[in-house]
């Protein structure tokens, strides 16, 4: 098997491409940290387009654009994002669920508890996250991330478990899949199948047919195994249709092929032809 200091993120995305064809670039993810400088030809939201804007803005504009994208604090707009990166603390009216309450849950009780569920860096855990085209990417990913459609993603699981068997486990609350993207890839350090959020399909401009599939790059050699793998047991995208049966068709249909039928056998018979 590979080690990860010998992959190359180009050969990885054509991989991914072959096996997968997904409509977008799949992404390298990483969180730059401890001064760690950023990759040439990367563009900061804030410096370079004039706006703030969301993590899921800027992981479409790297798998959509083609564009390597950095976001510090100082890039992002969205409150649950710059808590769950590290970069503010979850004041009390982040934690007594005020976000969620009367929008995603009934009351703030019940925000609570979700807003508990959200993966989050620690303070000391931030960094700068870097996000690009994998086939570009010019630094080391931390994470490789995919969309595609449910089918898509079928094949990205099944290829993730050949090695180990059993199953992956997910977990969404429909919101913040950003921290679940970055964060919580990055803590487990297991693959994942991700539903894309509420702001992800708003702001992102994730379409209604897309999930998300994570896996850590410590990992991707067994994904790619997993990927030979599975297609030479059959496991394939697009998804093969079995065609090898016979149709039943209307009974109009099947009056007229037993008329047919009958005007055959008459012929071979030597028999006039009956027609009605």
């Amino acid at each position: 098997m590979p080690q990860t200091e010998a992959l190359d993120p180009r050969a990885v995305a054509e991989a991914i491409d072959r096996h997968v064809r997904p409509e977008t670039f799949p992404v390298a993810i990483r969180v730059l940290r401890g001064g760690e400088p950023l990759p040439p030809k990367v563009r900061r939201p804030l410096q370079d387009m004039g706006i703030r804007i969301s993590i899921c803005q800027g992981i479409s504009m790297a798998r959509r654009y083609g564009w390597s994208i950095a976001m510090g604090e100082e890039d992002l707009s969205c409150p649950i994002a710059l808590v769950a990166f590290g970069f503010a603390p979850a004041i009390p009216y982040y934690t007594e669920g005020n976000l969620a309450a009367g929008m995603y849950v009934e009351t703030c009780g019940q925000g609570k508890l979700t807003e508990e569920e959200v993966p989050r860096f620690a303070a000391e855990e931030a960094g700068v996250v870097v996000a690009a085209p994998l086939a570009r990417a010019n630094f080391e990913p931390e994470t490789v991330l995919v969309y595609g459609n449910s089918a898509q993603v079928m094949r990205l699981v099944t290829a993730a478990l050949w090695k180990r068997g059993g199953a992956l486990t997910s977990a969404t609350a429909g919101r913040a899949d950003c921290a679940d993207i970055v964060v919580k890839t990055w803590r487990t350090g297991e693959p994942q199948f991700i539903l894309p959020c509420y702001g992800d399909r708003v702001f992102g401009q994730t379409q209604d047919h897309e999930m998300a599939f994570t896996i850590p790059w410590s990992r991707v050699p067994e994904l790619l195994e997993g990927l030979e793998g599975t297609h030479r047991g059959g496991v394939r995208y697009p998804i093969p249709h079995y065609l090898r049966y016979e149709a039943r068709f209307p009974d109009t249909y099947e009056h007229m092929k037993q008329l047919l039928e009958e005007a055959r056998r008459q012929a071979s018979a030597g028999t006039p032809r009956q027609d009605g």
